[in-house]
């Protein structure tokens, strides 16, 4: 008798040893979910502190020399800046908008251009916001002019060229112009509006070249918010340089994949160059951000040419 209630002693202990066992291996293995969940959780946190408020910083300028025996000689050296997607109101301040024209004048362009997207559509802009950024936008200094065509968030139109027509830019919206420098041969700038707000009319937009006293072949410089309508322009139109925006290049960017999400109007062209037969396609990254408020590897940008004449 003694004998078995040893036995069942020992096998007792046994089976509490076993358990206790499991319990801690239980344990080790909670702790380490626990660990590898809260790593995971502070990455997962910090990666989006820096898209949100690190990676929408630092303005970037991306320089590209653009050469071409179609440019008139007097043109040679001649410097463009094109700025795109401001997005005032969702991650850009007046404070960001000094910097950008600060920015700009640095670079003592001969021609500032804009292709769309001026304010936020989810951002009501006070009539306070509007006098001050109309005083920051009209300190930017080109010596030929400044250019600008409305974008898909521009739906209040009469806001969008009260602001940059009193900041001296001139909207392009379905239009063109001449510009003249050091010389009597111009080049052709023109402008279409947002396809998407369905107001795009090319045809308006290149009305110069059927004019009786057009010059013709002139050096055509195109500015357009969504990217992918190149295509529908090149059908009836040569153009020398394209600048779009829209895209942002993608906003979200991963190394060796590209743009994570591509958006309408940009699903074709979203990188920043395209060379579609004689015509440069340029595409803008932006200031601002649309949708969301995040960027990455993709910070806030300005497009900065050399035009060349080459024999």
């Amino acid at each position: 008798m003694r004998e078995q209630n040893r036995v069942e002693r020992n096998e007792k202990k046994q089976k509490e040893l076993i358990k206790e066992e499991h319990r801690e291996q239980r344990n080790k293995i909670m702790k380490k979910v626990l660990k590898w969940t809260t790593i995971i959780l502070v990455l997962i946190f910090s990666f989006l502190l820096y898209a949100r408020f690190v990676a929408t910083e630092f303005l970037v300028v991306r320089e590209y020399p653009i050469e071409s025996s179609t440019l008139p000689q007097e043109f040679h050296g001649f410097k463009v800046i094109q700025f795109s997607d401001l997005h005032y109101g969702s991650t850009i301040d007046l404070d960001d908008v000094k910097e950008l024209t600060n920015k700009i004048n640095t670079l003592k362009p001969d021609l500032i251009v804009f292709t769309g997207d001026l304010i936020d559509k989810n951002y009501t802009l006070s009539i306070e916001d509007q006098t001050k950024l109309i005083e920051v936008l009209k300190t930017m200094s080109s010596t030929t002019g400044k250019y600008a065509v409305s974008g898909n968030h521009d739906q209040n139109a009469d806001l969008f060229r009260k602001i940059l027509e009193e900041s001296g830019f001139k909207i392009l919206d379905n239009t063109y112009d001449l510009i003249y420098y050091k010389g009597y041969t111009p080049i052709l700038i023109t402008g279409v509006s947002s396809s998407l707000l369905g107001e795009m009319n090319i045809d308006q937009a290149f009305s110069y070249l059927k004019q009786e006293q057009a010059i013709q072949n002139l050096y055509t410089v195109t500015l357009l918010h969504e990217p992918d309508n190149i295509d529908n322009i090149l059908t009836n139109y040569h153009v020398d340089l394209a600048l779009a925006g829209h895209s942002h290049n993608g906003q979200i960017r991963l190394p060796g994949i590209g743009s994570i999400i591509t958006v309408q109007g940009a699903k074709k062209y979203d990188e920043e160059f395209y060379q579609i037969g004689s015509t440069s396609l340029y595409i803008s990254g932006g200031i601002g951000t649309s949708t969301y408020k995040y960027r990455l590897f993709n910070h806030p940008s300005i497009n900065f040419f050399r035009l060349r004449h080459t024999s």
